[in-house]
């Protein structure tokens, strides 16, 4: 349950989502002004580009959202569980987001659609990595799963019944990080452009290494 979530996800909770909200916001102020991080909006996008019978967006949407599902994938092979445990190699899959990000910015400087599929890919690829943890579901590059808990903790709240205090805690955790990924973002892309995309890229690259660190001293202690 989540109450067995050690500190170090709880940490890497609130920094990946901030990473997302960089990320996303970043899609968002681009040349194509589209979101990379969830794909809610992609999809009605799809949709709307079939209802159209505009080929060239149904291919973009579905290359984009391929993406996305490809990042979750490549997580799914390389750690090769749904259970966060110190000592797997998210380590590894960190350093992938990190370079898939650092790759994208180049792309992105041309106008090119194949940043934003690397960035999606990036974000799939970390989305999964923290997906679940002893059946507490953490999501980290989209909030509307959060936002409908904490209507749910409200409703109960409301009646009178109990509230998970620690999902709570996280909800809110995972919501500002991703809304203070999204401000300093937006601050970075007016000053950067599409460089602002090296911040998030960096900062990956550090929880990777501080990870493979602290999961290597864990190891010796143990």
């Amino acid at each position: 349950m989540i109450s067995r979530l050690p500190r170090w996800v709880w940490t890497g909770a609130w920094v990946l989502a901030a990473i997302a909200g960089m990320v996303n916001v970043v899609g968002l102020l681009g040349f194509e002004h589209q979101a990379i991080s969830h794909l809610t909006g992609n999809t009605s996008l799809l949709g709307e580009a079939l209802a159209a019978h505009d080929l060239a967006g149904v291919l973009h949407f579905a290359l984009l959202i391929g993406a996305f599902v490809a990042g979750s994938t490549l997580s799914g092979f390389l750690i090769q569980d749904s259970t966060l445990q110190l000592g797997r190699r998210y380590g590894v899959a960190l350093l992938l987001v990190s370079l898939l990000l650092f790759a994208s910015v180049p792309l992105l400087q041309l106008n090119s659609a194949y940043g934003m599929y690397a960035a999606a890919c990036a974000c799939g690829l970390q989305n999964a990595m923290v997906s679940t943890y002893s059946g507490a579901v953490v999501r980290t590059t989209h909030v509307s799963g959060m936002f409908t808990d904490l209507g749910i903790f409200l409703g109960h709240a409301l009646r009178g019944l109990p509230v998970d205090i620690r999902r709570l805690t996280l909800c809110l955790l995972v919501i500002s990080g991703f809304l203070c990924g999204g401000i300093l973002g937006t601050f970075a892309f007016h000053a950067f452009g599409y460089r602002a995309l090296f911040f998030p890229a960096g900062l990956t690259a550090v929880v990777a290494i501080s990870y493979g660190v602290y999961a290597f001293a864990r190891g010796q202690a143990g």
